[in-house]
């Protein structure tokens, strides 16, 4: 169970995780070394997964996001497994989600515009076995967008 202290930490961490134990232990008021213990043991614990650099993705050519939605020929085991082996190695594939609805999956894509966008659905995403149907949606602009969990 975490505790009040162990919230602070997260979402400090959350915000910038490359502060040191010390700038973190001055605003818990706690010491250096019970700042490490309480990190230490929410990555063993797994509540911390990871730590990674946010790329800006206009910075790197990959501004143009989609979110696509894919509907599945058959909704069998073995169709399934085929899919979510392939999707996973497409690195133009941020995110992909199992959903109920309309759709099986949605796919959150990021490429660098229009033209590279639609490469990639006719020579990579609908090459995968098994697609019955897709449907892009193009994003405006973005209104939020978090990697901070409320804990």
């Amino acid at each position: 169970m975490l505790d009040t202290t162990d919230k602070k930490l997260l979402t400090l961490l959350q915000t910038d995780a490359k502060k040191t134990n010390k700038e973190l232990s001055n605003i818990l008021g706690l010491s250096v070394t019970a700042v490490y213990e309480r990190i230490r043991k929410l990555e063993r614990n797994g509540v911390i997964d990871r730590y990674v650099a946010l790329v800006n993705r206009d910075k790197v050519r990959k501004g143009f996001s989609v979110f696509c939605h894919i509907k599945l020929a058959q909704h069998s085991r073995d169709y399934i497994r085929v899919f979510e082996a392939k999707v996973t190695k497409l690195k133009e594939v941020l995110e992909c989600y199992h959903v109920s609805g309309d759709y099986d999956y949605i796919l959150k894509i990021v490429v660098d515009d229009m033209d590279t966008y639609r490469e990639f659905m006719i020579n990579k995403l609908t090459t995968i076995e098994h697609i019955g149907s897709t449907h892009s949606v193009f994003t405006i602009g973005e209104v939020k967008n978090t990697t901070i969990v409320e804990v």
